[in-house]
């Protein structure tokens, strides 16, 4: 179970490591298998079901990320906690933006969904 305290430490953590630009601070919060989804994977990264799998994909594809968005910035707005996930609602460069983030029993992130205001 998820409570306040984790998510609270877990979302700002999360935050400030994207507005560092820290690649191997960013992918410490998940696990080795874990699946990313997100309709800009599809853009940057050329899989068309928009989902990649392993750290190794996503970090790859997160640092071509970082290189194409050198000004990259999060504002956290909100966290919504479930039972073994959070929902980090955010505004980036794209406009407002959630990801939510499912945790295996070490507090890894082992699937992530990111979604996108049109």
């Amino acid at each position: 179970m998820i409570d306040k305290k984790f998510a609270e430490h877990f979302a700002h953590d999360w935050i400030d490591s994207w507005n560092s630009h820290d690649i191997d601070r960013i992918l410490a919060h998940y696990s080795d298998r874990f699946e990313m989804s997100s309709p800009i994977i599809a853009q940057i990264a050329g899989e068309p079901s928009g989902t990649l799998k392993g750290k190794e994909a996503v970090g790859a594809y997160w640092r071509k990320a970082l290189a194409l968005i050198p000004d990259l910035r999060f504002e956290l707005l909100a966290i919504l906690t479930g039972v073994d996930s959070i929902t980090l609602y955010y505004r980036s460069p794209r406009g407002l933006a959630a990801e939510v983030l499912h945790f295996g029993p070490d507090h890894n992130v082992i699937k992530a969904y990111a979604h996108y205001a049109h």
